[in-house]
């Protein structure tokens, strides 16, 4: 049994380091493209139950959204980042779930003194602590060019940098010192849930490889979905105060 903290090079492309988790997530990627282009050629004005029940889904995401933002226009204006974002890490956190992902892979033969080990070919993209940090820094910049185009350059940068009086300058400071911090927040967080979640699940599954693994697969399932809905509320947070013009100085 072989757990590595690290994403393993699979093959490269151009120079260019493809590992297992960069793999995976360009699965997901394909694979929820693929649906949504099929999802929205198969909209109709009379929907069938599938239609109705995604629809339903999204109008329930709107009001919760409306209880953040305070307006069901701006819910509208932001959902398909903040849907995105919730998709993309849920269906991350559960790809590492599916047989097969962690078992197939690749035998790379150890250097003198060192055993040969099994490579996986495919590895949840969010146990990845770099895919975690990149997906962080997307959603943080995102927030701020929101904010941008929603009130301005100026008055979006006066919440960090303003000279009015010593006490706000310190304050600003203090929020433009956070914004680095909500990365590093952002990326530990998912990254630590998902990783300690397989990881569990492989030595529970190595130990007791039947039955007794099943309600700690039920439970990463929650766990997937619990930590893309907080990853996805907490960037409409961000998103929500860094639109409003009465948090700015």
């Amino acid at each position: 049994m072989h757990i590595s903290l690290i994403a393993e090079k699979i093959f490269t492309i151009a120079g260019w380091p493809i590992t297992n988790s960069l793999l995976t997530a360009m699965i997901v990627v394909g694979v929820l493209t693929v649906v949504s282009v099929v999802a929205w050629r198969r909209f109709t004005l009379v929907p069938n139950m599938l239609q109705s029940s995604f629809e339903l889904l999204i109008e329930q995401f709107l009001d919760v959204m409306d209880s953040v933002l305070g307006d069901r226009h701006k819910s509208e204006k932001y959902l398909p980042i903040i849907v995105t974002i919730f998709l993309f890490v849920m269906f991350s956190n559960w790809f590492g779930l599916l047989p097969g992902v962690g078992p197939i892979g690749l035998m790379e033969h150890g250097v003198v003194g060192e055993h040969d080990r099994l490579v996986p070919i495919f590895r949840a993209p969010s146990a990845d602590l770099n895919f975690t940090i990149g997906l962080a820094i997307i959603s943080i910049l995102s927030v701020n060019i929101l904010g941008v185009l929603a009130i301005g350059f100026w008055k979006h940068m006066s919440k960090f940098f303003t000279l009015k009086n010593p006490i706000y300058t310190f304050v600003g400071l203090l929020e433009f010192v956070s914004e680095f911090v909500k990365i590093i927040s952002f990326s530990f967080r998912l990254f630590g849930n998902v990783f300690a979640g397989e990881v569990l699940l492989t030595i529970v599954g190595f130990l007791v490889p039947y039955v007794v693994p099943l309600p700690f697969l039920f439970l990463e399932v929650f766990v997937g979905m619990i930590q893309a809905f907080i990853f996805a509320m907490l960037t409409l947070v961000f998103v929500a105060m860094a639109t409003s013009e009465e948090t700015a100085h």
